[in-house]
């Protein structure tokens, strides 16, 4: 009797995930119905219309997308930024995780606190004075002004995750490389950063989906030929209130990108997630 219990108290859990999952997806579903209809099809009717006409569906609106140099350099900008702001997080913030886990120097523990204390900082207070800075130095309105923003306001976050990961490694294991003869950037390389895979994922899946997204940082530093798509799409909505046909399919597509990212590193997420839960 009790086992038939937990075969239904299980069944019914994995019913409801599967439907809250559907109903997390309904606007990924709908977006992407959308990008492949008409612009009479859409004003004539809803998404879910796909389902009882499916010879509406085209692909003439992302052949429309890919006319589009707006949407398509401002695409490409979104990958100059990202990637860079998350590989310089991850590289960054590894190594200081080490040093403040494993490295004994003076004052380790007010800099470690000083780090931590940052995450407190609300990104809104320091976009005037960064902006008035990158302006002197000539860095407002680039890419790489963008980059370093991101990086700055991503590594309090990556220092502190990675710091308390690094200090679960035992000590014992670290003192037996010492032993062999490795130096602390052999041990870094060799012993720490494979053992760190997942911790390491899940801070580059945060970083990656945080500046993707991003839009307020892009609409203050960057310029009409910096745009990421976040902010071309908003400037088409703005301009163009009327080009859904460009919109939905670029929409989804800035949507599906990240998507994709978390699904295909959900496994080490879960991990990096669950890293120290349980000893």
């Amino acid at each position: 009797m009790t086992w038939l219990l937990e075969k239904i108290n299980g069944g019914l859990v994995r019913a409801f995930l599967i439907v809250v999952g559907l109903f997390w997806l309904v606007p990924t579903i709908g977006l992407l119905a959308s990008s492949l209809r008409s612009p009479e099809d859409m004003s004539a009717s809803g998404w879910w219309k796909v389902f009882t006409e499916p010879s509406q569906l085209t692909f003439a609106s992302y052949r429309k997308l890919l006319e589009n140099g707006d949407i398509t350099h401002s695409l490409w900008n979104t990958v100059l930024i990202t990637v860079p702001a998350t590989v310089l997080v991850v590289a960054v913030g590894s190594l200081a995780g080490y040093a403040f886990a494993w490295m004994e120097f003076p004052g380790r523990d007010w800099w470690f606190l000083g780090v931590v204390s940052l995450l407190v900082v609300p990104v809104q207070v320091a976009l005037i004075p960064i902006a008035e800075l990158f302006g002197k130095i000539g860095l407002f309105g680039s890419i790489l002004g963008v980059i370093l923003f991101h990086t700055g306001f991503g590594l309090p976050f990556a220092v502190f995750l990675l710091r308390n990961f690094f200090a679960e490694i035992p000590r014992e294991l670290l003192e037996a490389a010492r032993l062999d003869g490795a130096g602390e950037l052999r041990l870094f390389a060799r012993v720490v950063l494979p053992l760190a895979g997942p911790a390491i994922a899940s801070l580059a899946i945060f970083q990656f989906l945080w500046v993707w997204n991003d839009m307020l940082v892009a609409l203050v530093f960057t310029k009409s030929g910096t745009q990421p798509i976040t902010v071309a799409l908003q400037t088409q909505v703005r301009q163009f209130g009327n080009n859904i046909d460009v919109l939905a399919p670029g929409a989804f597509i800035s949507m599906v990108i990240p998507l994709a990212v978390f699904f295909a590193f959900q496994r080490q997420f879960v991990s990096g997630v669950m890293a120290g839960a349980v000893k």
